[in-house]
């Protein structure tokens, strides 16, 4: 890994990766865990998050989220790098690997509010929610804003950036537009397990360039580190990445089984995702019991989570606030305990001697990611619900199906039926 060579080759894959987890993973993902009738509208959610937030991205997300000129800590100045003007060509990879974190970041929110939003409502959230949520909040904690000045908390690829606060816009939206007509009476359940387990796999596959290429973006310079260090570096946020996974879906089927009687392949598909989500911000901050530990605790507090929605009344239709939200908090506040000064941060938790110090950090980023998104995300939701709305008809909703209604189309061409209501 040793010079610029390396560097590069390797954030040009991950940068792929990354792109790769929202599609085809995630829609493959969310689009099996819909009803029939869903399916082509949860997927272009995804794909089409890909293309206005790419967009958005380059003529003015890297300037709010990374460029010099400082807004009160909370925001960096829109118009300075204002499409990629002054950034050097060698930078444009850096740009690309985090355009991909915020195209995922927005892609999440859907899960929440399938089966029943209008894809031009969706079309005009995407540009607004990444200029006042993500952006300001990716230049808060990765940028030098006002969360890495005073609560310098740990967050390798997006505990608080990416989950936590994609998992309270979903909740929020879940919340302002209302419930699927029918929930929970009826039961909505996934059309085809296979392709979400497909897509859980996916991933997982390209969580490694979410996470090992996190660390490695964050020295900004490929060649500021001797090959040896690098590869110490890599090899403990990928080996984290590995295992924390593999103790989600352990945790996730035994509370599965204890609740319900049964293990599920949704519940698997589930715990890979919880698992990814919590070591997603400790995978450069802990050690190998500390990431068993911390996926242990997002695979179990989250598959007992996303039975809560139906005690609150929230239609969180693909369990992004018990999942992303959740599992989010876990991987955050637990790099407070699991911290070791002998991980690539270099900073001991609880656990470790360190004090309170790290876990205040890690819990005040939280708190101020929650704030921060919660306010956004709900002025947003409300000036869409009381201009175009965001509601599609009951009877598209009930009868025709919201790909039909939305899209002209159907997934399965059933005795030769397009409007279908399975």
């Amino acid at each position: 890994m040793a010079g610029m060579d390396g560097y590069y080759a390797w954030m040009l894959m991950a940068t792929a990766l990354v792109l790769m987890m929202t599609v085809p993973a995630l829609a493959l993902f969310y689009g099996g865990m819909t009803r029939a009738r869903s399916v082509l509208n949860m997927m272009m959610m995804s794909y089409v998050a890909a293309a206005v937030v790419g967009i958005v991205y380059v003529l003015w997300g890297w300037s709010m989220s990374f460029g010099s000129q400082d807004v009160g800590g909370f925001f960096a100045n829109p118009f300075e790098l204002f499409g990629l003007e002054g950034v050097e060509w060698g930078d444009y990879i850096a740009v690309a690997f985090q355009m991909t974190f915020a195209i995922i970041t927005a892609a999440l929110i859907s899960g929440a509010i399938a089966d029943r939003v209008k894809f031009s409502a969706w079309l005009v959230f995407l540009p607004l929610w990444v200029t006042f949520s993500y952006f300001p909040i990716a230049h808060m904690v990765w940028g030098g804003g006002f969360i890495a000045e005073h609560f310098p908390a740990q967050d390798y690829a997006g505990g608080t950036v990416v989950h936590i606060n994609a998992g309270i816009a979903g909740g929020i939206l879940a919340l302002i537009i209302g419930r699927r007509i029918g929930w929970p009476r009826e039961q909505m359940r996934p059309h085809n397990l296979p392709l979400t387990m497909m897509g859980a796999a996916l991933l997982w596959f390209g969580w490694y360039g979410f996470n090992v290429g996190s660390i490695v973006f964050a020295e900004g310079d490929g060649g500021a580190k001797d090959t040896a260090q690098f590869m110490t570096e890599t090899g403990v946020t990928f080996m984290n990445t590995t295992v924390a996974t593999m103790a989600a879906i352990l945790a996730w089927l035994a509370v599965e089984r204890i609740l319900h009687g049964k293990a599920t392949s949704l519940g698997a598909a589930s715990g890979i995702v919880a698992g990814l989500v919590a070591i997603t911000p400790a995978c450069g901050a802990v050690g190998i019991v500390g990431a068993i530990a911390i996926g242990a605790a997002s695979g179990a507090l989250c598959a007992w989570a996303v039975g809560l929605k139906f005690k609150f009344g929230l239609d969180d239709s693909l369990d992004v606030v018990g999942v992303h939200l959740v599992g989010g908090l876990v991987g955050t506040l637990l790099i407070g305990l699991f911290s070791t000064a002998s991980a690539p941060g270099g900073i001991d938790g609880l656990l470790y001697g360190g004090g309170f110090e790290s876990l205040f950090n890690q819990f005040m980023a939280a708190l101020i990611a929650i704030v921060w998104t919660g306010v956004f995300t709900t002025i947003i939701a409300l000036a869409i619900k009381h201009t175009i709305g965001w509601r599609v008809d009951d009877e598209d909703e009930v009868t025709h199906g919201i790909d039909f209604a939305q899209h002209g189309e159907s997934a399965y061409d059933i005795a030769g039926s397009t409007g279908s209501s399975f």
